[in-house]
């Protein structure tokens, strides 16, 4: 598998986009669970991306699109197998 097995495309609020690529960040679910929860509650997200640092405020962005999603996300209800129409 790539190293860069992880990613997210940012959709921003004028409709233009942004798509990562990093490695897993950790190997535990539990860690994982934890910087999700973090982003949520902080309601921005900080990427080093090629040396700088990039930090995305919520309120510029529409959604955001991570892959591959996650086998669960704990005490979230979760609806999976959902397919996009538009």
């Amino acid at each position: 598998m790539d190293v860069h097995d992880r990613g997210v495309i940012i959709h921003f609020n004028d409709g233009t986009r942004m798509s990562l690529s990093f490695p897993r960040q950790t190997e535990n679910i539990y860690a994982a669970q934890m910087k999700l929860e973090d982003v949520l509650k902080r309601r921005y997200a900080l990427f080093e991306v090629d040396g700088s640092l990039l930090v995305v405020p919520f309120e510029n962005v529409k959604y955001l699109q991570l892959h591959p999603a996650p086998a669960e996300i704990p005490d979230h209800t979760y609806v999976r197998g959902a397919t996009a129409a538009d």
